[in-house]
């Protein structure tokens, strides 16, 4: 087992920054991947981000590309999601995933392990 805790979520003004931690514990050595998915009201959760836990790959939903940042500290088995030039549509909760799965990581069924969520709210 695998799991994973969020934190860093909170409130700011559209245009400003938000640094969101994912703490991995447990079975570590079977982490392939590590993704960042999150659920605005009404809608399905939806895949942000991923990033290969040994190689340091990362991949970025259309979104969100040219302003987040995902990026990993092995050492501190923990994940991080930059979020610069923040939008009002940013709104949601997001949840940090990890996975020993190999295909179908831009899918929420890709990932076997979740977090519970972190709030980030983005004024306009």
């Amino acid at each position: 087992q695998v799991q994973v805790v969020e934190s860093g979520g909170g409130l700011v003004q559209a245009g400003g920054s938000l640094r969101l931690s994912c703490a991995a514990s447990g079975r570590t050595f079977s982490i392939y991947a590590m993704g960042w998915f999150r659920q605005a009201p009404g809608k399905e959760r939806e895949y942000v981000a991923r990033i290969m836990w040994s190689g340091g790959t990362t991949y970025y939903a259309d979104s969100v590309k040219g302003r987040f940042t995902i990026s990993r500290d092995n050492a501190k088995n923990t994940v991080y999601l930059q979020m610069n030039s923040l939008k009002p549509e940013d709104t949601a909760v997001y949840y940090c995933a990890a996975t020993p799965r190999k295909f179908g990581l831009e899918y929420v069924g890709g990932y076997d392990y979740w977090g519970q969520g972190t709030q980030v709210t983005v004024s306009s």
